[in-house]
């Protein structure tokens, strides 16, 4: 053999070996397969006949019934009603209805009645009847189902709970009514808190305190403006205090908290007479606010008691009388010099006779500094309460907010004399000390009532405190 090549001469009969055996392997199989494929047609062509025999058999065993008797639906053998149909005959005669009928003529039926059928262990083995096989019926193709495209979704109906627009819109409204009357507010320490935020991505540890520096100037008063401050630091984390959105929001929201006081919604129809004393200091806007509010009352259909309880300033009880004309009020009035509780006592006795609704009483614009005359509202309170049952209902203190800081002062001493039960802030539109309703709210945890924005009716507002903080931080 050549030595150049690659394969031995063992090596090529080993070779020859095993392609001869592969192919003598590859057609012993074809063979086999192919006896399988056609022993299995035979055996699919048999087993086709096979059950067809079995049921002409098991056909054939069962007694022959005549025509009459069989109905159309007694030919399937799966049928329900095949073998209640054939014990028909027996059913009048085991009616027990029917036996007092025929009388003796019974007993005669059930002695002519035939024997019963033999069950189909006594009956005689029949030979089969060979029938013809019956054609099977072509095979049924099912297509596929189309799919069918889903029912549109009902529209989502929102609860009712989120449905009143009314609502949405008056809050909207008042909203852009405050907004004029808090402008030079928001122009004070609003503006310069902007400012601090103003161009800035991110916020170092110095901008604290540029804000605490706003905050102790914007009549928030000290101790509020610190716990501001604390808040902040303690509230935010590190990455929150680098965004001044962040801190700008958290000032939003802590100003609403502070406040949202928990206090149960002002109304006049707690008694009749509703009795409301109005304390306060002099040139705050007490008889103005008490003619405001008795315009806004009598609008509502409520019948208004105006009482002079102010004898101690001469214009006071002409100014009175001038709201009350104006607003078709009515106005009791005493002497002047004379003592007011008598006055605030015989308001009272007379809106009790008369079917008033409200009693709005006035009193001396007391200096917060004079002991002797916040003795003289508390003996006035005592005289209304014995004037009627559980008055005066509400005392309320009018602030003006131009005072800033000394306002809270003022109403930490009427506070201490008198248990004052809202707080009315006049005069927002006209200066910038505006914050000091946080103040008030903060350290006397006393509702704000109303709050004066300007000179028409209409001004005197319902105190809000979402509104009020929206339009105060609005852009």
């Amino acid at each position: 053999m050549d030595p150049s090549f690659p394969l031995n001469t063992n090596e090529l009969i080993e070779l020859v070996a095993a392609v001869g055996g592969m192919g003598v392997t590859g057609l012993v199989g074809y063979l086999v397969v192919s006896r399988a494929r056609a022993r299995r047609r035979a055996q699919i062509e048999e087993s086709g006949e096979a059950p067809r025999r079995e049921v002409a058999a098991a056909e054939a065993a069962e007694p022959e019934l005549e025509e009459e008797e069989q109905g159309p639906d007694e030919a399937e053998p799966i049928a329900p009603v095949s073998a209640p149909a054939r014990s028909l005959p027996e059913v009048p005669a085991k009616s027990p209805a029917r036996a007092p009928a025929h009388g003796g003529q019974a007993a005669a039926s059930h002695a002519a009645r035939p024997a019963p059928a033999p069950t189909p262990a006594e009956r005689p083995a029949r030979p089969a009847e060979k029938r013809a096989p019956e054609p099977r019926p072509p095979a049924q193709v099912i297509p596929f189902p189309t799919p069918v495209p889903p029912p549109p979704a009902p529209p989502i109906e929102k609860p009712r709970a989120e449905e009143p627009a009314p609502a949405r819109k008056e809050a909207k409204k008042d909203v852009a009514a405050l907004a004029p009357g808090l402008a030079r507010t928001r122009s004070g320490w609003i503006s310069r808190l902007g400012e601090v935020f103003a161009g800035r991505k991110e916020l170092d540890p110095t901008v604290v305190d540029e804000i605490e520096k706003v905050l102790l100037t914007a009549d928030i008063g000290v101790r509020t403006s610190q716990r501001l401050l604390e808040e902040i630091r303690a509230s935010l984390t590190r990455k929150d205090l680098k965004d001044p959105d962040a801190v700008w929001a958290f000032l939003r929201q802590r100003s609403a908290q502070i406040l949202t006081l928990d206090s149960p919604p002002l109304t006049f129809d707690g008694a009749k007479p509703f009795v409301l004393l109005v304390i306060g200091v002099n040139g705050s806007g007490k008889t103005t606010t008490i003619g405001k509010l008795a315009a806004q009352l009598v609008a509502d259909g409520k019948k208004v008691l105006l009482a002079a309880g102010d004898t101690f300033r001469a214009a006071a009880t002409e100014q009175l009388e001038i709201w009350a004309n104006r607003v078709g009020a009515t106005v009791v009035r005493g002497k002047e010099g004379a003592d007011p509780s008598s006055v605030i006592f015989e308001s009272v006795k007379r809106a009790t006779n008369e079917g008033f609704d409200v009693v709005i009483a006035d009193t001396a614009g007391r200096l917060h500094t004079k002991t002797d005359l916040m003795e003289e509202l508390q003996k006035v309170r005592r005289v209304v309460g014995k004037a009627g049952p559980g008055a005066p209902h509400e005392t309320f203190l009018v602030i003006d907010s131009t005072s800033g800081q000394n306002a809270i002062a003022q109403a930490q001493i009427f506070t201490q004399a008198m248990a004052v039960s809202g707080i009315v802030l006049t005069k927002l539109d006209g200066t910038a000390k505006g914050g000091v309703i946080l103040g008030i709210a903060d350290q006397l945890q006393i509702p704000v009532r109303y709050i004066g924005i300007g000179e028409r009716v209409e001004d005197l507002r319902e105190f809000d405190p979402e509104s009020f903080v929206e339009a105060l931080y609005q852009s």
